[in-house]
């Protein structure tokens, strides 16, 4: 076990090097990133005046705030080209390094996630610390332990999920040259049905309960309507099932694709 932590250990912090000679690139991202909050901002204000009231359980304060989260989250826990660098593996032969080593590919692969996505948060702190600041009228923490408690593990199981996705759809590349069209169409779905787009709070009654049984809702909203205490009660232990379910799932799913692709590789390749 101790050679096991070891072995990851090392992956982990070789992820942590290469993703630091790109940290002014975060930088810079993170800060143009703002404009298009800024225009959320506005749109949703001339909405919510127009309207003159809320809708459903949001009003514009905690609008701002959702997506101050999104933003936050989005960093922490969001691939950013995984899909594309396991596909470029697969389609460049760099997959037989791992046919002759003893290193899990999907562990290896979550251990670079996991080192980019908390070197990209880290760098980016001072820019999301300056946002938070400048809208920190509309900041509405939670006051209760059980609620940091849930949606922290919440936001652990969908940055599994997101990853457990990506790497599924990356898996398409044993049987397909080019997945750019496979990539951009999953994210389509998950811009618009994980809450990137809009809080899912603001669909009728009939179409959440409907999403809820789908895993986009667990990649990003679900995390941040339990610290916004938009899902309370039973309601967050029933989420956090599906989640896990939805998490249990996709990683089962990826290490079939693995094992099916390998089949394949092998074959085509002798």
């Amino acid at each position: 076990m101790g050679t096991l932590w070891r072995k990851y250990g090392k992956v982990f912090e070789i992820g942590l090097q290469n993703t630091f000679v790109y940290r002014w690139n975060f930088f810079l991202r993170a800060c143009f990133g703002l404009f298009p909050l800024v225009g959320t901002v506005f749109v949703w204000g001339a909405i919510f005046e127009a309207k003159g009231s809320g809708i459903n359980n949001f009003d514009y304060g905690s609008v701002v705030f959702y997506f101050l989260l999104v933003i936050a989250l989005d960093s922490l826990i969001t691939p950013t080209d995984d899909e594309w660098q396991v596909a470029r593996d697969i389609r460049d032969g760099m997959i037989n390094n791992f046919l002759v080593k003893p290193v899990n590919y999907l562990v290896f692969r979550f251990c670079l996630f996991a080192s980019n996505r908390i070197l990209y948060t880290i760098v980016t702190i001072p820019v999301l610390f300056g946002i938070f600041f400048f809208f920190r009228r509309y900041l509405q923490w939670p006051s209760h332990p059980e609620v940091w408690l849930c949606s922290s593990i919440s936001v652990v199981m969908a940055a599994l999920l997101q990853f457990l996705i990506s790497f599924c759809v990356a898996m398409i590349a044993f049987w397909m040259l080019e997945i750019s069209t496979l990539v951009l169409i999953l994210y389509s779905f998950e811009y618009f049905l994980s809450g990137h787009l809009f809080p899912l709070g603001l669909l009728p009654v009939w179409i959440q309960r409907l999403l809820a049984w789908s895993p986009f809702p667990y990649e990003l909203y679900f995390p941040i309507a339990i610290f916004q205490q938009k899902v309370t009660g039973p309601a967050i232990y029933q989420g956090l099932a599906l989640q896990a379910a939805w998490t249990s799932i996709m990683a089962v799913a990826a290490n079939a694709l693995w094992y099916r692709g390998l089949h394949k590789y092998q074959a085509v390749g002798g």
